[in-house]
């Protein structure tokens, strides 16, 4: 890991250090773009790059660590920005530029900046103009309108019919990046992890209690698939899953970082949700900042900040705010994967058709990702595979175990299902 030790200005006397890696792949295929060159500068000097990085095999920069302010100001609500910005602008030959301006470094956790990149139009091969991404404030700091307080659970005479017949997590989202009537705002497909990785990274902060980050994963998790369940802005015309405008729904932006902490934890808990005895539905879970807004009966953000620093417990968070009759629940299906969660870890020794069908998609994601070694596809998890998981694991930002847990089996099917379809497209 590399240090970059130059100040960020306006916080010099409160210096700390956070961490930052990019992730370059290309839209066909979910492929890594080996050699892309990534320039970070700070956001308040535009053009100044104060460190320049090459992608590796895997698509992949080296950590690098860069200055940020001191942890103390997102540990209570600060007139003082809690994080630094910085421009990451990314070029690889025969692909178009990507920059994203206002890159959110906070201290003690890693950033991850993950670049998808398009195919030139230039006949040469050249990227042109830079597509550009613009993040803005966390909502914890910056002024976005509160939640318009709707009913936790839909009835049918609200929503009109309701079309699924049980919960199901979705493959994709779509994310109508403004207020619902707002017929001008773009429409996002968006894998629905990593929906939930955006929000969580946009309207809390990473360096809170982790029992805090998972009690405010699962409350946006719930709100989300009480949205897609009750098919809630379909019902009314719209075209879109959810908004993301903060007076609707949650805030969500395009191309922003997230926090690899965050990230870890919604990879373990994604198929998890809010539910109250009788009530089929997951809860639309509603939340405000207890700052600047009030919500009675509803999480605050800095509350369970708090409560996390007590030593409370996730589910105890959530039934601190929400009541003691909520409880956490899990989706019976997940869609847009081969096979579900064998509902045991694989590990060396054990033989099934469920490690047979996994080790012919380490076979697959290998095409694209060379590091990871063939196996044999014989349903025996010998030191063979073990090897291939856990070096797919280092790869894609998991625990390098080289056991097949419940996020491991399903970054495999998310990886396979994206390095495959180009292949079905050909």
């Amino acid at each position: 890991m590399r240090k970059n030790w130059i100040i960020y200005p306006t916080q010099v006397g409160t210096q700390a250090f956070g961490k930052v890696m990019v992730n370059v792949t290309s839209i066909l295929g979910s492929r890594p773009i080996v050699g892309a060159k990534v320039q970070i500068g700070f956001t308040a000097e535009p053009g100044k790059w104060i460190e320049e990085l090459t992608t590796d095999r895997n698509g992949h920069t080296e950590e690098v660590e860069l200055s940020a302010p001191s942890i103390e100001y997102s540990m209570e609500p600060s007139v003082t920005q809690p994080y630094s910005e910085y421009t990451i602008l990314t070029t690889a030959p025969g692909y178009e530029p990507v920059e994203v301006s206002g890159v959110q470094v906070l201290p003690d956790v890693t950033a991850v900046q993950n670049i998808t990149m398009m195919p030139t139009k230039d006949s040469l091969g050249n990227g042109t103009t830079a597509e550009l991404f613009v993040v803005p404030a966390n909502t914890l700091y910056g002024d976005f309108p509160p939640k318009i307080a709707e009913n936790e659970v839909k009835t049918v005479e609200e929503t009109g019919e309701i079309v699924l017949s049980r919960v199901v997590v979705p493959e994709y989202v779509v994310v109508h990046d403004g207020p619902p009537r707002d017929s001008s705002a773009k429409d996002y497909y968006v894998k629905y992890k990593d929906y939930i990785k955006n929000v969580a990274s946009s309207e809390i902060y990473a360096t809170w209690p982790e029992a805090t980050i998972y009690a405010n994963v699962l409350a946006i998790q719930s709100f989300t698939l009480n949205r897609v369940y009750t098919e809630w802005y379909r019902s009314k015309g719209y075209n879109f899953t959810i908004t993301s405008s903060t007076a609707y729904d949650h805030k969500w932006v395009p191309g922003r970082n997230i926090f690899e902490n965050i990230s870890r934890i919604v990879d373990t808990i994604f198929a998890n949700y809010l539910s109250r005895p009788g009530v089929i539905q997951p809860i639309l879970t509603q939340y405000c900042d207890g700052q600047r807004v009030q919500c009675p009966n509803w999480m605050t953000q800095w509350g369970s900040k708090y409560l996390g620093d007590q030593g409370y417990t996730a589910s105890e968070i959530i039934r601190y705010f929400y009541g003691d009759d909520m409880y956490i629940n899990q989706a019976e299906e997940i869609s847009g994967v081969p096979a579900s969660w064998p509902g045991q870890d694989l590990t060396v020794g054990m033989s099934s058709d469920k490690i047979r069908q996994m080790q012919d998609q380490l076979n697959v994601i290998s095409r694209g990702y060379p590091l990871i070694p063939k196996v044999t596809v014989d349903g025996i998890f010998g030191e063979q595979t073990r090897e291939a998981v856990e070096t797919f694991q280092r790869i894609f930002g998991l625990p390098p175990t080289g056991i097949v847990d419940f996020p491991t089996w399903y970054k495999i099917s998310e990886i396979f299902v994206g390095v495959s379809r180009i292949a079905e497209l050909n």
